[in-house]
This record gives structure tokens, sequence and C-alpha cells, in this order.
């Protein structure tokens, strides 16, 4: 049927096309001065055209004929565009040049218009403009014989107030839905508790059945969250690049570790060092690999978890769950009816109230309902799809329509059922969306600009085009074109080094079905390269806009774009472009209206201004550039300029107040900026610009002034403000400028008239965030205080402020969310005397963040107030709402209140998650946790507190615990997370079994530290202390640790014998159990004078072993090492007393000849560093695949004497001479090391002066390197 294929889209173009032959700068500067007839006749072909247009692109859908006239219709129609880009190019380079342009570009820039002669341009566009007449009027021929109907487009009803980026979505219904789904599949992950081997459990459905809904409601399952240690999730999709998998799985885990171990090895190797011996969780959404050695080589290291661990795959394919699936597969069936109705009924009537709903549209939901076969995603979409439709009528065509979902078309065809039930302006503005590669997070702000670009949007009046592709944007999210909307932080730099403040945009991913329909609309016009282009033909003759995420961008361009005569409109590099490297063929670029690139150091900007006369959007942001071409300021038509972030920056063109398009300006982060060019004030068409750099005053630059009539919106970054006087400040008009979302003001160097100016640049009373930097006032003015719809403060390196806020009235910040003081070296108060008139109201309600960074002066925390009902008659909070608390360099902070100890009750903070303290020199405790019987959260100061994080403080003793109850403490009954670090007067970890949720702890330079507590979750354990206190740690943790790092940093005779004691406490505990139930993978052990082979012998589990400058390890430990037979890993370093074995082995033919167990049978990797006294290695297995051994001086064999001594008595027994030297050519030595080493890759020899030879080389080496030897 018509309806299950997406319908093409040419009516935008046209519309286009005809708007720009209608464009008055045409007639004003008389670009088409003698075409004036052929310019009235196209204008009257292209309406004729336009008229039934609509019409043709339904008939496309099934009529092939009708479909190549649209395709014709739609070459034209681009060639026109372009010609007629051309004409307005021409007219502003006149409109530029009546301005004075070309006087100040220079001879060198002119001399490169080709068409500055106007006879020229004349003769070659009418030329051009007949050829596409000629064309046009044989489309309007062959028109009539397809016999196309008008069809008037119904008025589209946009609601330009509603703007905010919100996602609708069927989620709570489906979780009520699939509860026994989520029951089935929880149980299932939770019977393979006991199983030592990995499960692997697929979920398998066609697509939009809900199956990544699915694996969300699992993955967040509370029984499920406790009973993993680790949770990961990573969607695959198209791609399964094993590489790139492991690493995307190691990023996620780091992001959320407090502990970040500098990964050296390679992303399968970090992948298995991360999830070695912990149970894990790892969802792989979307997995579409058929090629099962991928999978079995990252299977392989998935398998060194815990017991227990699960990959919970999500698949449309069931060849794909049958390789990789452990168990059966759990086929998810469709949704039940009813459910199927209520997500219709949701969607369908969204901005109703349940009574208000027509009763005959409810009554036809069921009918609709049984075309979507089940699947919650079809019935959103038609939901959304019946929103828009009011009569019975537009819904009986709807189920007419929507019967077309099948067993093997899946519901593909209803999504494009949806796409065809759009505009063709919202058609043609999603379809662009192909050019993304899938599950690619687009910046929503330069989406948009892109559709604006491209001419998808038309002008309205008294309505931006960028308002308009909001509503769009909202539109297509609605319909679930569009998900995972958010907002992000970006981070702002300079220098390489995080400062305060943040960029904030707004990103979405295209959902995955949705991007089918998108490509089966322009796959002949969009183009992605893949990681080796060169291996396939990946460009087509007919794309248009080119996506390149691979690298080498530029050698790829040249190569791809010299064989072809292409139209390219959109180039986006995700790679940077070298230097040195340059592109070719730049005339071939004349068509770009978007550019995209990445420079990397020393990098140009390739292309030249003259050949990208059409070009609206250039992003050169991240790149690495010092200055842009002066001739940039010909690009007319340019609206968005990107250069934010750009390190090398030093200069923007003079000249580009002629840039007079241009909407958008990112010029945030760039720290080598010193100024803007002058006739900035010229820009009226500018609505973003997100950082002006007020130059010194009487140069030639703009002065911050040139902003009084700019409707700037979103961010803006004043700076350099000392060059700002108070007049300056008023001219700018900032109080006037309501689009404005965030503003920073920042000077170079304050001083007093500084608060003169703040005063003068007061803001209007809507801004959502303020940053100001370096002010050198010593208060705030009044604004400051009185801007209750405030989100965001952050206040850097002002130095001379004495207090925040003034108080002769109550002020509240009802809705911040977060606050950041930093570098404020005299703030020593919150307030300007005292909070009485303050009373009983919390000055931060709604406080999430808060940052409190080298503020030496302050001693407190802002006072208290009781919160009330539901926390407890008692309970007194001055950041009821507070999540993250940062506090650092505060030398005078000592107390967490005020007017600590003067009111009733205890401090808390309920919803405290992370909780960070540093260099607080004269800090001593944390606050007292509560113990009134009404405080019903728990007996804990901090209930929710996930991460807590104490460094540098020098008199911190402990934290206290409950006072006057006797029994368990539960301070920290949630915390899952601790870092101690230079606290040297800790004395204890308060209670006896604190911690019950605590699963990372990391204690280094606490002499004094010690604990009875026990963590039953504890995997991590990363320790610097003395080893009688460490060996403790480890016998009450040895069932849970799976990842241990310890340094000894004493060395006497005392804490020897207490260690001692404490290594009899670990190895009693493992007589208790069986050594398989220990689950440690990682161990680091450094410094120690005895207990290491004792240690790592308690761990048959082991893989990775790393023993470091430990004076107790002299000989090899072949006993302890027989038991390690999962050892993959293992590097010694600065063990300076090692030597080898404990005695030379006696050479008899009996004994030698016997089999001997063989040590580490798993060993890959095998590194000595440093161990100076050693002259012999131990006798290593068959499995080693690398060997390093650096800098062992000593060294006399690379192998042990025991196998020269086989190998000599073998040799013997053969009646050959005995072989002890490593320079050996007895063949018989020869293929005897060849069947020890089978696996042997990788030799590297470095700084062993006393070895004398190698032995015979095993075939299956790769790599050797000897050096210094």
């Amino acid at each position: 049927m018509a309806e299950s294929v997406a319908t093409m889209v040419v009516g935008p173009l046209l519309s286009t096309v005809k708007e720009k032959a209608s464009s008055y700068l045409l007639d004003q500067y008389k670009v088409m001065e003698g075409m004036e007839e052929q310019h009235r006749v196209l204008k009257c072909k292209l309406q004729a055209i336009l008229d039934v247009i609509t019409d043709a692109e339904h008939a496309a859908s099934d009529r092939e004929g009708a479909k190549a006239w649209l395709e014709e219709v739609k070459r034209v129609a681009y060639e026109a565009n372009e010609i007629f880009d051309e004409f307005k190019y021409e007219a502003l380079r006149r409109e530029a040049k009546k301005n004075g342009h070309y006087s100040k570009l220079g001879i060198d820039t002119v001399r490169f218009f080709v068409t500055h002669n106007r006879f020229v341009f004349r003769d070659k566009m009418k030329k051009k403009l007949c050829r596409i007449l000629q064309a046009i009027e044989v489309l309007v021929a062959e028109m009539s014989a397809f016999d196309f109907k008008y069809q008037q487009q119904a008025p589209i009803s946009m609601h330009w107030q509603q703007m905010d980026l919100v996602i609708s979505d069927p989620k709570k219904i489906i979780s009520r839905s699939r509860s026994q789904d989520t029951k089935n599949i929880v149980d299932t992950l939770f019977c393979q508790a006991s199983n030592p081997n990995l499960t692997v459990v697929p979920i398998v459905g066609i697509g939009g059945l809900g199956k990544t809904t699915l694996a969300q409601l699992i993955y967040n399952e509370p029984e499920v969250q406790k009973h993993f240690e680790l949770l990961i999730w990573v969607c695959v999709s198209d791609s399964f690049d094993v590489d790139s998998l492991a690493r995307r799985i190691v990023d996620f885990h780091l992001k959320n570790s407090i502990i970040k171990a500098p990964f050296k090895k390679g992303p399968l190797d970090s992948l298995q060092i991360v999830l070695s011996g912990r149970r894990y969780l790892l969802v792989l959404d979307d997995v579409r690999n058929r090629e099962s050695d991928k999978w079995k080589k990252l299977e392989v290291r998935l398998t060194h978890g815990a017991k227990g661990s699960v990959v919970l795959a999500t698949t449309r394919d069931e060849g794909v769950a049958k390789i990789m699936g452990t168990v059966k597969a759990y086929n998810l069936s469709a949704l039940e009816d009813n459910f199927i109705e209520k997500i219709i009924e949701s969607r369908a009537f969204s901005l109703q109230k349940e009574e208000e709903r027509p009763v005959m549209l409810v009554n036809m939901v069921g009918e609709i309902a049984k075309r979507c076969r089940g699947s919650p995603l079809a019935a959103a979409a038609l939901g959304s799809m019946l929103r828009t439709k009011t009569s019975k009528e537009e819904w009986k065509a709807i189920s007419r329509r929507s019967n077309i979902c099948t067993e093997e078309s899946g519901i593909l065809p209803i999504l494009k059922l949806s796409y065809n039930d759009m505009s063709s302006q919202m058609k043609q503005c999603f379809s662009f969306c192909a050019v993304f590669p899938k599950d690619y997070e687009i910046d929503v702000d330069k989406l948009i600009q892109l559709w604006i670009a491209h001419g998808f949007i038309m002008d309205q009046k008294e309505v931006s085009p960028e308002t308009i592709g909001k509503w769009i944007f909202n539109e297509l999210t609605s319909r679930l074109f569009f998900v995972d909307v958010k907002k992000v932080r970006v981070s702002r730099y300079e220098y390489a080094r995080p400062v305060v403040g943040d960029y904030p945009k707004h990103t979405c991913k295209i959902q995955d079905l949705m991007h089918d329909v998108a490509l089966s609309t322009m796959e002949k016009e969009c183009a992605l390269a893949p990681k080796e282009p060169r291996q396939i033909e990946w460009l087509p003759d007919t794309a248009r806009h080119l996506f390149l995420s691979c690298g080498q961008p530029e050698t790829i361009l040249n190569e791809s774009v010299a064989k072809r005569s292409l139209a390219i409109q959109t180039l986006m590099c995700d790679c940077y472009i070298e230097m040195g490297v340059r592109l070719q063929h730049l005339s071939k670029y004349n068509s770009l209206k978007a550019l995209r690139f990445l420079l990397n150091w020393g990098g140009q900007f390739h292309l030249k201004p003259k050949h990208l006369h059409h070009l609206r959007y250039l992003d050169l942001s991240r790149s690495y550039i010092e200055s842009l071409p002066e001739d940039i300021s010909i690009l007319y038509s340019l609206q968005t300029l990107n250069i934010s972030c750009c390190y090398s920056l030093r200069r923007l063109p003079r000249q580009m107040k002629y840039l007079t398009a241009l909407h958008h300006l990112y010029t945030h982060c760039c720290p080598k900026l010193r100024s803007m060019p002058g006739g900035l004030r010229k820009l009226m068409s500018l609505q973003t610009l997100t950082c002006f750099i007020a130059g010194p005053t009487g140069s030639k630059c703009s002065a911050i002034g040139e902003l009084l009539h700019l409707n700037l919106g979103g961010q803006l970054e004043l700076t350099q403000l000392e060059n700002v006087t108070e007049e300056d400040a008023k001219a700018a008009n900032i109080g006037n400028k309501k689009e404005l979302q965030g503003l920073t003001l920042k000077w170079i160097v304050g001083c007093a008239d500084d608060a003169r100016v703040l005063k003068s640049l007061k803001p209007h009373d809507g801004l959502l965030g303020v940053r100001i930097e370096s002010y050198g006032g010593t208060t705030f003015p009044t604004w400051m205080a009185m801007s209750r719809n405030m989100v965001e403060i952050q206040l850097f390196q002002c130095e001379k402020l004495q207090w925040l806020f003034g108080c002769d009235t109550t002020f509240t910040f009802p809705n911040m969310k977060e606050l950041t003081l930093q570098d404020l070296h005299c703030l020593d108060r919150w307030w300007e005397t005292s909070n009485e008139v303050q009373g009983q109201e919390i000055m931060f309600p709604r406080l999430e963040k808060l940052s409190i960074v080298s503020c030496a002066k302050l001693t407190a925390l802002p006072d208290t107030t009781l919160l009330g009902e539901p926390h407890g008659t008692m309970a007194r909070s001055a950041f009821p709402a507070l999540k993250e608390l940062y506090l650092d360099f505060l030398d005078n902070f000592w107390k967490w209140e005020a007017t600590e100890g003067t009111q009733r009750g205890h401090m808390v903070f309920p919803k405290l998650e992370k909780l960070t303290i540093m260099n607080c020199s004269i800090l001593t405790a944390l606050p007292e946790a509560p113990v009134d019987g009404d405080y019903s959260m728990a007996r804990s100061a901090f209930p929710a507190l996930k991460v807590l994080k104490l460094k540098c403080l020098s008199r911190f003793e402990s934290w206290h615990a409950v006072e006057g109850y006797k029994g368990e403490n539960l301070m920290f009954p949630q915390l899952e997370q601790l870092v101690v670090i230079h606290c040297e007067n800790m004395t204890t970890l308060c209670g006896q079994r604190t911690f019950p949720r605590l699963q990372e702890i990391r204690i280094e330079f606490c002499p004094k530290l010690t604990t009875k507590a026990k963590s039953p979750k504890l995997s991590m354990l990363h320790m610097e202390g003395n080893e009688e206190e460490m060996f403790l740690w480890v016998a009450r943790h040895m069932t849970s640790l799976t990842n241990l790092k310890l340094k000894n940093l004493e060395d006497t005779q005392s804490t020897l014998e207490a260690a001692d004691h404490s290594l009899t406490q670990v190895v009693d505990a493992m007589e208790k159990w069986n050594r398989d139930d220990f689950p440690m993978a990682i161990m680091h052990l450094s410094g120690f004078k005895s207990g290491v082979t004792e240690l790592c012998a308690c761990f048959v589990r082991l893989e990775w072993l790393y023993i470091n400058d430990c004076a107790a390890l002299v000989h090899w430990p072949e006993k302890e090492f027989q038991g390690l037979v999962s050892l993959r890993s293992l590097e010694i370093s600065y063990c300076k007393q090692l030597v080898g074995y404990a005695q030379a082995p006696a050479a008899e033919p009996s004994a030698t000849l016997e089999s001997s167990t063989q040590l580490l049978p798993s060993l890959e990797y095998l590194k000595i560093f440093q161990c100076e006294s050693m002259v012999e290695v131990f006798k290593l297995p068959a499995s080693l695949r690398k060997m390093e051994i650096l800098d062992c001086a000593k060294l006399k064999s690379i192998f042990n004497r025991r196998l020269q001594l086989e190998q000599a008595s073998s040799s013997n027994l053969q009646g050959r001479s005995p072989v002890y030297s490593e320079l050996s050519s007895s063949s018989a030595v020869s293929r005897a090391e060849h069947s020890l080493f089978p696996c042997l890759e990788s030799i590297y020899i470095r700084g062993c002066h006393s070895l004398t030879g190698i032995l015979d080389l095993p075939p299956s080496l790769k790599e050797i390197k000897i050096t210094i030897c």
C-alpha cells in the first residue's frame, strides 16, 4: 500500500526556490537585469508545479512513473536553488561593495571575485537560467500526463509559546504491562547467582516491542541494583567493534568509580581488569552482530567476572541470540491490547482531561489498537498522529491506512505512516537527520541551525526561523522520532585546565527505527564514511550530505572527490584533519551550505572563501587555529559561525561587520582572543554571541556599547570588563535583553570601580544563571540578592568580596540549584551582619550542588532551620535538597553552622549523596548524628550519602556516632565509596558493620587509623599504611575483595611482629573457607617486608599480580605459585633481594625427566624490572605470550637452571654433549624450546649486562628487542 513507503519530499525545496526567485534583493540590485522574461516565466512554472506537488508526492509512493518524474523535479529544483543562491550572493556582494567592503578587503581578495564584472555575470547566469527553464517546461508538460490534482495543505497550528523540550513517552504504562516479563528475567538473573560461568540472556523481539525499555526496567530494579556489584549499560547497534566496545564498557565503569586506576593496557586487558572477580550485569542493547568470532573475542574477557555475572543482550535477530545466549532466549511477546489502548489514549488526548475526551473518538481506540500488533512504539506513533486529528472521519482514515503492519514488515510501515502524516516541512527536517550515524548524540541547537542553513525552514513574519525550528523539533520529539532528549553541561576549559562554569546544551538521539525511516527517504543523498572507506565504495554520485568519523578524513575526501562530480551541501568531519595534508579539488566544494571541520595543531582552513559563497553554517570548534582568513568576511550568507574552544585563536577577521546574515557566533573558551573586531553593532540579525571581549578604550575594536541594539539570547560572556566604564556598561543595555538565560561577567584585573560597572550591568529578572569572575568590589549590588528566578550562581576570584548578601531585607533563592564560591579570599561570612531578619525561612530550599573552594576566611556554613515533617521535629538543615557538597582549601573552616550549638535538634543533610572535604586544616569532625526518636530517616546526619572523600585534613580525628546509643551504629547507611587521604590524626572508623553498602575504599597516609568495622560488600581496597592494619582489612573481607592495592609505609621490628600476627589471621580465615570462595582477581603489593608469598597463595582466582619493592621476596615461591592457576599477568619491580631459586637443583637424569607440575599455567604476560640481584627466572609456562625483563644486571639466564639441566640431561641420554650455554645450536635443545614456548610472541630485554646469549627463538615469535646487554 502507499502508506508503507515514506513519501519523497520535494515541495519545501520548490517553495524555497520560489521564495528566492521572489526576493526583493534581486530587484534592488538588478542582478537579473536582461533576464526579466525568463524570471517571470520561471516563477509561474514553479507555482504550477507547487499546486500539484502534494498529490505527486503521494502518487510517487506506488507509481514508478510519478516517482521518476518527482526525482527529476528534485534534481532540477536543486540546480535552480543553487542558481538563485548565486543571484542572491551577487546582490549581497553588490550591497557590501556599496558599503565600502571592497576597499577594506584589498586587491588581493577582490581579484578573486570572478563575477565582479556585471556583463560577464549576466552572460553566464542567463545561460544557466535558460537551461533550468527548459527543464522545468518539460516537467510541466509531463505533469499534465500524470493528471496530478491540486491539493491544499491545511495550515499548521504552531503553539509558539510552548518551547520547552519535553519528552512524553509510554514507559509508565509499559512498566505496568511488562511487570511479569521483568519478574521472569530478574528471577533468571538471580538463579545464576552461584553459576561460575558467564550467563548471557538474550531478549528477542521485533523492533518497537519495547526490548530496550524492558532492559531498563530490569536494570533499574532495586533488587537488581543490590544484587550486582557492578552495572554497566552500552548501546551496540550496527557497530560491533570489539576494542571500541571494551573501551566503552571500561569508561562507563571509571566514570562511576572513585579509584581511577590509570590502565596502561589495551582495551580488552583493561576490560578484564575492571570485571575480574566482580559480579556484574552488563546490558548490551540492540546487538546485530552475527560474526561469532567477534563475540567470542569479547566473551573471553567477559568470563572473568565473579560467580553470577550476567550479560543481558537485546536483539531483533534470533541468529544473534543463538550465537550469544547461554540460556534460552527470552522471546518478548506483543503487548496486550488494553495496554496498547492506554498508550494511544495517553498520546492522542494528551491535551485534554479525561472527562473532556470525545466519546466517539475514545470508542475508536480499540479498533486502532489492533493494528499495532502489540507494539508500544507503534501505539505511541499512532497516538501522536491522532493528537492532531479531531474528527471521526480523520480517525477512520488513519484506521483504514494503518492495517499494513504484518509479521514480515514489522511496525516500520506504521512508522512510515506517521512520517507521511507530517507536513512537508517537518518531513524534510527529519529526513536530513539520516546524515547522522545511528545512536549519535546530536546537539539540538546545531541541528536546528543546520535545518535553517539548508532552507528547510521558511521565514515567517514576526516568528524567527529558530522558533519554528524548536517547534518542529518538539513536535518530532512528541511523535518519538527523537529520543533521549536531555540537558547536558559541557565544561569550559582554559589552557586544558577546567575553570568554573560550563556551557549548557540540549542533546538527543534519533529513535533507532525512525532512523531507518529517514534513511529510506534520503539514502541516495546521505553518505556515511565507514572506518575503512577505501575498502568499499561508500560515496554515491548522488550524495549531497557527507558525514566522516574515520581517521584521515582529508585523504579520504581527496581520493573520493577526485573521481566524481558532486554537489556536496553538507560536510561534517568528526575527526581531526592533520597538519601538512591539504584538501584538494577545492572548487568541487562550491555547493557547500554546512561545514564542520576539526583542524589539528598547525592546521589551516584549507577551503577558500571564494569557493564557499553559499556557506551558511561553519563549525570550526575545538580546532587548533590561530586565525581565520581575512576574506571570510565575503561569506555574506553565513548564519552560524562556531569557533568556540579554539585555544590557539588570537584574532577574528577585521571585517566581520559585513557578515550581516550572521545569527549565531560562538566565541567562548578562546583564551588567547583579546578583542572583538569593530562594527559588530551592524550584525542586527545576531541572536547568539557567547563571548564578547571588551578591548581597551580608543582602539579600533568593538566597545561593549555596540551590543545596545542586539537582541541577544542564550549564554553571554562579557570579559575584560576592566576596560569598561559605568557609562559603557549602561550603553550595553543588558537589562533589556530578555532572551538571555545565562550571563558571565569577567574582569582580568579587579578594582574598586567594578561595583558601579556591575550595578549597570543588571540583567532582566528572568535570568537563570550568573557567573562573576575577578570582580574587584567588596560587596554586590542589590540585584544579586533579589534575583529570585536564579537557578545558578558562580563566583570566582572575587578576592575583595567580604560577604555575599546584605541583610536589610529578607531574601531567598527559591529556585537556586547550584552555587559555586571559589577563590574568595576575603569572604568571612554569608551576610553582612546577622541573619536575624531572615527568620525561619530557608535561604536555599532547592539547592542541589554547593562548591566552596579557597575561601580562606570562611568559618562555617549558613545557619540551619528546623525542617518539620516528614524529617522529624528536631531535624535542622540549611540545605534540605542538597545532593553534592564540595569543600576545599578552607583554612578557617571549623564548624558546620555559624551559630553552632545554640539551636535545638541536630543538623542533617537529608538528601546529600556526595561529600568531598579537602585541605580544611582546622576541621576536626563531621556533624553529630541525630539521636531524637522522632527522626524517622535514620540515625545519621547523612542518611543518603553514597560517596565520602576526606583529603588533607590534618586535625580531623573522627566523625561523631550516635551519642548515647547502644548497639550497632549506622552513620552511613547508604555509603558505597570512601576515600580518606592524609588525615594524620584520624584514629578510627566508628562502629561495627558501620558500612553495610560500602564497595570501594581508598586509604592513604593515615598512620593512626584503625577500625574493626566490616563491610560485607567491599570489593576494592586501595590502602597505604602499616602491614598489620592492612592484613587485618584483608582478613575481614576475603570473601568479597576483588581488587587489592596495598603499600607498606613502615619499617620497624615491632610493626613486623604485629604484621606477622595479622597475617596469621588471614591464613586462619583461609582455612575456614574454600579457596574458590575468595574472588580476588587483582593484587598490587608494594614495600612489604613479610607475608607477600603467603598472601598471594590465599587467592587461587588471582589474575593480575603486581609486586613492587618487596624485601620479603628473595626466592621464587615455587610452592605458592602452584596454586595460582588463573594468573595471567605478573609484574615484579624493584625487588632488590630477589635472587632466584633457593638452591641449585641436582642434575640427575631420573629427577629431571620426571614431569613436574607446571607453574602459573595461564600466565600470558611477565615483566621483571630493576631486580638487580636476580640471576634467573622461574620455570616459565607454555602459555606465555609476552616477556619483558629490564635492568636486571646480574641476570645470567632468561630461563631457569632447571630447564637447562633438563635439556642437558636429555642431550646426554641421546649421546650428545651437555648444553649449558644459551648459545647452543643443538637441534634437540631447539626443538625442546619450541615445544616449551609455543605461544611466545614478544620478548623485550634491556640492561641485562650478565646475559651472554639467548635461546633459539620459537616460530611463534613476532617481536624481539634487546638493548644494552
